[in-house]
């Protein structure tokens, strides 16, 4: 890489801060760029040939979010999603810190950062610069970079041929939630569209650390609204006992149900699937 004479004039620490800065990064570091990734509100484990069983920290994910002033929905459904722009990555620095769907970030996985597909969608990952293909899934939220469209674990942009220039061209195609996989490789074979517009879902209205407090509160409801109930959620933060009301079996309506108790005094109502 020929940088000119005025880098010859730099001490070598100088130097190598900034080669790293602008020509992108090497194989052990991470990309050339700080990536913000959306820190997570629910916890949640995966592993490698199941799926998570709480729907509704699925749908948790789901929630609108601002990053720098802007404000991004994630899709209900991933269904027929095809997007093209720039791919990067993102390794080391982030390597064991907590995903925006509660995982512990694995730089060595098939994972990667989406800013609106629905949360544990894999999706394949087409380099238009040398047709290399990988299959990732979707458990943390980014890259809030413009132009960039997917955020790569650091083996996924290894596969693909980007650790070195850092970003390519790519097109993501969404293949849905992984239904089967292989025996021998532990890849996933076999694909389900994601769909949150139907199942079953309700409307939180509020969370509580002591679980009377919650009983108090879902007796209250259950007076004036139908399917008043308490769920128990645990994370890293403690114990919670979320009161939920409704009954629904597709998003739209309960949206539309939390944005209607909103006006009356539950300001921080919100859907969720069960």
């Amino acid at each position: 890489m020929y940088c000119g004479d005025f880098f010859l004039k730099l001490k070598p620490v100088i130097l190598i801060l900034f080669i790293l800065i602008f020509f992108g990064c090497s194989a052990t570091l991470d990309s050339s760029y700080d990536p913000i990734h959306i820190p997570s509100s629910e916890s949640s484990t995966y592993k490698t040939g199941t799926q998570s069983s709480g729907s509704q920290k699925k749908v948790g994910t789901q929630k609108p979010y601002r990053v720098k002033g802007v404000k991004y929905t994630p899709i209900a459904s991933a269904s027929g999603f095809v997007q093209k722009g720039l791919a990067s990555w993102y390794g080391r620095k982030f390597h064991g810190r907590k995903t925006s769907n509660g995982e512990t970030y694995n730089m060595y996985a098939m994972t990667a950062a989406h800013k609106t597909l629905p949360m544990n969608t894999w999706v394949s990952v087409h380099n238009l610069e040398n047709n290399r293909k990988i299959v990732v899934r979707v458990n943390d939220r980014g890259p809030f970079v413009y132009g960039r469209i997917i955020d790569l674990s650091y083996t996924g942009a290894k596969r693909i041929g980007i650790v070195g220039p850092g970003t390519t061209k790519v097109r993501i195609t969404a293949l849905g939630r992984a239904t089967s996989y292989s025996k021998k490789t532990k890849d996933p074979i076999t694909f389900k569209p994601i769909d949150y517009w139907k199942g079953n879902f309700t409307v939180q209205v509020g969370a509580f650390k002591v679980k009377s407090n919650a009983e108090k509160y879902r007796y209250k409801l259950s007076k004036s609204y139908q399917n008043a109930h308490f769920v128990t959620f645990t994370d890293d933060r403690g114990t919670f006992f979320r009161v939920r009301i409704g009954r629904f079996t597709n998003l739209k309506d309960a949206i539309r149900f939390s944005e209607k108790i909103m006006t009356q005094g539950f300001d921080r109502a919100f859907a969720v699937a069960e």
